[in-house]
């Protein structure tokens, strides 16, 4: 039998980005699938052994991603993103996949029509043009200046033009291939493709009139193979216990405030630093490791505080915790407004956190028991969503 050949292409610039192509990667069965995934490998030693064959390709920076999305400049520019297009265009005509798979690779948009390619787009729900969005101005200089409201409301008028500005780069880009651009519209830029994927759940992100070539895959939870440490098994049981990340792509310069805010409750806080620095000395509610398992740590959780961003509150809810999301940038307020709605969780704004609307915030989601049950509902949902069997039935089509 032949084996369907899958390419998957990961933009490395945040774990989110390369983690969900690895997971998807993973589930296929080799002696069905010839497997190739093709990433910046910067993340690599947090995923243990990888599925087919690997192949190293160019991505931003994680450090001039966060830069640009916290001042709100395109993440792209032409150059980079002729540079993405040459490379790809030169590995999909060598290897001559059935179907190529992208995870915030938009160059993709150019590459695979140019090579004839089938193109399966992963994104979050909360960016499809069929979602009912309501966006929150994220952390910029201007609302030191401003302040807070009338930063959103300059936000509120000023945004579709700051979002045309976004799809610049990649309409010029699509004209010079003669291909048709995307107009203003950055949400179509963001989910173009043959197949368009949500990685999310239908009932916590809802799209309307949505056409069939857009589809919910699901959650994709992943967590890091990194070993345990010494402490794990030695945690105490008498307070409840909170898990705390600020993953890859949140506001580092704040963990220390938020441990030591922490220190004043009664709670015992489980820590994933990402290298971030801590007080000195630390707390004595404070257990941390640069890295930890995140649905592991979840599952042991009362609550999860994290940036917002999609994979640590699907790692929550997936365990029945509720969230308290400390957001910065607009992908961890979309994610967040959504959980909210849904009354799994709560939104802190990271430029205006302080300690007792952070301890305060805490206390409200661990006393109120309605967080904890709603969060399980939706627990219940991933763990019954069938993620692999939608993406396999996908696959089918191009066999």
């Amino acid at each position: 039998m032949t084996r369907l050949r899958v390419l998957f292409f990961a933009e490395a610039v945040t774990l989110a980005h390369a983690a969900r192509p690895v997971v998807l990667a993973k589930s296929l069965d080799p002696a069905r699938y010839d497997v190739h995934l093709a990433w910046a490998p910067r993340y690599q030693a947090l995923f243990g052994p990888l599925p087919g064959t690997v192949h190293a390709i160019r991505s931003l920076p994680t450090a001039t991603f966060v830069r640009r999305l916290a001042r709100g400049q395109p993440l792209y520019d032409l150059a980079t993103l002729r540079a993405y297009v040459a490379e790809e265009r030169a590995l999909i005509e060598r290897l001559n996949p059935d179907v190529v798979v992208g995870d915030f690779r938009l160059s993709l948009a150019v590459s695979a029509p140019l090579t004839g390619k089938p193109y399966c787009a992963l994104i979050n729900a909360y960016w499809s043009p069929y979602a009912r969005q309501r966006y929150t101005v994220p952390e910029t200089p201007l609302n030191r200046w401003l302040g807070i409201g009338a930063s959103q409301a300059l936000f509120d008028r000023l945004r579709p033009a700051l979002f045309a500005l976004h799809t610049v780069p990649l309409n010029r880009l699509r004209r010079r291939f003669g291909l048709p651009g995307f107009g203003g519209d950055l949400l179509k830029l963001y989910t173009h493709a043959d197949r368009t994927l949500y990685t999310d759940l239908p009932e916590l992100v809802p799209t309307y009139d949505r056409p069939a070539h857009h589809r919910y895959l699901g959650p994709l939870l992943w967590s890091p193979e990194t070993p345990l440490p010494g402490w794990w098994d030695a945690l105490p049981d008498d307070r409840p216990l909170v898990y705390l990340t600020l993953g890859s792509s949140g506001e580092a310069r704040l963990l220390p405030a938020i441990v030591a805010a922490l220190a004043t409750l009664p709670v015992t806080v489980l820590a994933a630093t990402a290298g971030a620095a801590l007080p000195s000395p630390p707390p004595a509610n404070l257990y941390a490791a640069e890295f930890l398992p995140g649905l592991a740590a979840a599952r042991r959780a009362a609550l999860v505080i994290c940036n917002g961003g999609s994979p640590t509150t699907q790692q929550a809810l997936a365990a029945g915790a509720p969230v308290l999301g400390i957001a910065r940038n607009l992908d961890q307020y979309l994610n967040m407004d959504y959980l909210q709605r849904a009354g799994v969780g709560l939104t802190l704004r990271s430029d205006a956190l302080n300690p007792k609307a952070l301890t305060a915030a805490v206390r409200h989601l661990l006393d109120e028991p309605a967080y904890r049950a709603r969060a399980r509902a939706l627990g219940d949902a991933i763990a019954a969503y069938p993620s692999g069997r939608v993406f396999e039935d996908l696959l089918a089509e191009y066999a």
